[in-house]
């Protein structure tokens, strides 16, 4: 277990902690109504995932004789269970409480919850003859006693279960699927008041008539959560066998993976709990009583029909992504100089013309991508089968793994091959998360090649979800490593040689680690040493071992880390010299940069891969040293900004919780997020490099004279913070 004077916390419980971070949104008061909704079942999705993936491990751990122990503190699988259970159940009271409090808040706004106890005699006839009309006929209730077996339950989906009495057949039970076929929101317009329902409600309200009324005992309505840990068996790998069907067989099994989890509402018989506990064994400690919805879906529902309504003083102010001027040309900015985009701030589109620009221009050859997940409806897809028409090879490394993305990422790569595209897919042993394209072009009898490597995913909709930067570059050494790292990826082989790239896992890890060292040698001779580490998540028992090392020599560590962190921050002795924050807000932040030093000195680093040994030692990222001084800034000035954010941020304390940013006595809030749309509000314009011969532009009348480009990008960057402290910020 951990002990107070430990540098590590257990994964698991971090994650909690991220989770809870996130519930908190859900309370706030500077957090407009209808995105507090959200953010509650933003927090109730992340519990599932929480549940189906790291809950769902463990307890297969557990079936084990080899019983593994958590990289960092050592603590058995049943040992994390045993430290989850009450976690999880102090979160969904506190979810609980705050539903109460949006339901009491969206009534003074003119939405109210029906009450089905509490219905008046118009009210009682309107809901009974719509159940009747339109749920009843497309009910399917189930007996189950010693002649009808025990139904298969579904993942996620709802149950009404009521225990009935008979002198015939004694105690046995009912059960009617609440299936996703079902509208699950119910909406009703009484003058100025909109009344809203939720489905399953409405069902357990009415449904126990569908029984003998006089046999019914108990009921309540119930949810279960199933493991999804599920992954590629080797005896399942067979040379004579598309991995494609391979990976739709996992996912036929997943779905009938054991129960890790039961949801109760709004309250749990004892009988009903036990019946169902010995179905699906299931233990007592993850059976939950809640009052909030079952299932957080029907909350994105409620908040979209608010909106569609008008109501834009519940929401967030629109923001959307910054466009690139008429004429912009990504495509030959990025041939003339290195083009740092900003998601989700800056859009996704002149990336995305820029592949269509690729597949037409008659010197390109071939263009080949990784593609981890993607949108439903992917333009880029679209994008490279326009390339492959064209005559271009086309070639995608699809990743077939990528947890619950598997049939969307299959139906993908067949469309890919139908194309004529070349696809492959990932490692047997490793998954393949990099963010890598490469655009390889043929002049003169010369190769020349246009890189791109980034944070997030090709996927044009979480673009404008998360934050994420997309590094473009003509250089033909970091385009050549490239083309290195796309033969190796072909031929099973991990890529070990890169000056300028990172490569997991063999050239990761290392890379980082001799830069912490740099740092620490610094702070040893006496001379100032920083790092600023920016990532999603951090659990390589090594790397933290290294940042403690850094913090007892006196360098100074700045780790902003939205999710989970198992590194406690201010042990004395240990890790004073580590300052830990998390940002979450109304973007989820997903970028990853790595900055080490100061001035003209410092060397800083995007990539594909957090700090988790899945990361860093079981997958292949890419990342990239950006040594264009005008990139390195922005992504300095980034790291910056959000450092100073006293409305998004949280610190850590050094008992490992969290506690939230307030701004100094007399400063207005810096919010990090919102700042970054006038930061970069002129982030597409045309950059003239040296040397090149342009188009001279038409004469035009004389204007003030423009600062120049470092004090621009200053005044752009103080001119968007203090737009964004007022809420005025450019959208």
């Amino acid at each position: 277990m951990e002990r107070n004077d430990s540098i590590f916390i257990n994964r698991e419980l971090s994650w909690l902690d991220f989770d809870s971070r996130v519930l908190a949104l859900a309370k706030e008061k500077g957090v407009p109504l209808c995105e507090r909704l959200k953010f509650a079942a933003i927090f109730a999705s992340n519990m599932d995932e929480f549940f189906m993936v790291r809950v769902g491990s463990l307890y297969d751990q557990t079936l084990l004789k080899n019983n593994k122990l958590d990289i960092v503190t050592h603590m058995t699988a049943s040992e994390q269970i045993a430290a989850i259970t009450p976690r999880v159940a102090e979160l969904q009271t506190k979810c609980d409480k705050y539903w109460q409090h949006l339901v009491e808040a969206l009534a003074e706004k003119g939405y109210r919850k029906v009450d089905f106890d509490k219905l008046d005699k118009q009210q009682e006839h309107f809901w009974k003859s719509y159940f009747q009309r339109e749920i009843f006929p497309i009910l399917s209730p189930q007996i189950v006693d010693q002649r009808h077996p025990f139904p298969f339950l579904r993942n996620k989906e709802i149950y009404f279960i009521v225990q009935l009495y008979t002198k015939a057949d004694g105690v046995h039970y009912g059960i009617i699927p609440i299936s996703n076929q079902f509208e699950r929101v119910l909406f009703t317009k009484e003058g100025d008041v909109t009344r809203y329902a939720f489905v399953e409600e409405l069902i357990a309200h009415y449904a126990a008539a569908i029984f003998r009324k006089n046999a019914v005992q108990k009921s309540c309505l119930f949810r279960v959560t199933r493991n999804a840990d599920i992954t590629v068996d080797e005896g399942m790998m067979d040379h004579d066998i598309d991995f494609r069907d391979v990976m739709s067989e996992l996912l036929k099994k997943r779905r009938k993976l054991a129960a890790v989890r039961l949801q109760f509402w709004p309250e749990a018989p004892q009988d009903i709990v036990k019946f169902l506990r010995e179905k699906l064994i299931v233990p007592a400690d993850r059976c939950f009583v809640q009052t909030s919805p079952l299932d957080s879906a029907c909350l994105f529902r409620l908040s979209g029909r608010i909106s569609s309504d008008g109501h834009p003083e519940l929401f967030y102010p629109p923001a959307r992504p910054i466009q690139a001027p008429h004429g912009y040309d990504l495509y030959r900015e990025a041939h003339d100089h290195d083009v740092l985009i900003a998601y989700p701030y800056q859009s996704m589109r002149p990336f995305i013309r820029m592949l269509l620009k690729a597949g037409a221009d008659p010197n390109v050859v071939s263009i080949k991508m990784t593609l981890y997940r993607l949108a439903s409806d992917s333009q880029i897809v679209q994008a490279l089968i326009a390339a492959a028409e064209n005559g271009k090879e086309v070639v995608a490394m699809v990743e077939l793994r990528a947890r619950f993305d598997e049939q969307n990422n299959i139906d993908w790569s067949k469309q890919l091959e139908e194309a004529g595209c070349t696809v492959f897919y990932g490692f047997d042993d490793y998954k393949v998360h990099s963010k890598l394209t490469l655009i390889t072009s043929k002049v003169d009898g010369k190769y020349r090649y246009l890189t791109q490597i980034g944070t997030g995913n090709y996927n044009e909709k979480t673009s404008e979800q998360y934050t994420d930067l997309s590094f473009i570059t003509s250089r033909q050494e970091i385009g050549e490593e490239a083309s290195a790292v796309f033969n190796n990826m072909a031929l099973q082989r991990l890529t070990s040689e890169a000056d300028t790239m990172l490569v997991a896992p063999l050239r990761f890890k290392t890379v980082l680690l001799d830069e912490m060292d740099r740092q620490i040698a610094r702070a040893k001779r006496g001379e100032r040493a920083s790092m600023i580490l920016k990532n999603n998540s951090l659990n390589d028992p090594q790397i933290i071992q290294k940042l403690s090392e850094a913090s007892c020599a006196g360098v100074r560590v700045d780790m902003i880390v939205r999710g989970i962190c198992c590194v406690r921050a201010g042990v004395p002795g240990k890790t004073e010299n580590i300052h830990i924050r998390s940002i979450v807000g109304r973007y989820l932040e997903h970028s990853r940069i790595y900055s080490f030093g100061e001035g003209a000195d410092a060397r800083i680093y995007i990539a594909s891969g957090d700090f988790l040994t899945r990361n860093t030692e079981r997958r292949v990222e890419v990342g990239v040293r950006v040594d264009d001084p005008r990139i390195a800034r922005q992504l300095r000035d980034i790291l910056d900004l959000q450092l100073r954010d006293t409305v998004n941020a949280r610190v850590m304390l050094p008992d490992g919780s969290y506690a939230k940013v307030k701004p100094a006595e007399g400063q207005p809030p810096v919010d990090s997020q919102m700042a970054m749309y006038g930061y970069f509000q002129h982030a597409f314009e045309q950059i003239d490099p040296p040397g090149l011969d342009r188009p001279q532009p038409k004469p035009q009348p004389p204007v003030v004279e423009e600062p120049r480009p470092a004090l621009r990008r200053d005044r752009v960057r103080l001119r968007g913070l203090l737009e964004s402290l007022r809420g005025l910020g450019d959208k």
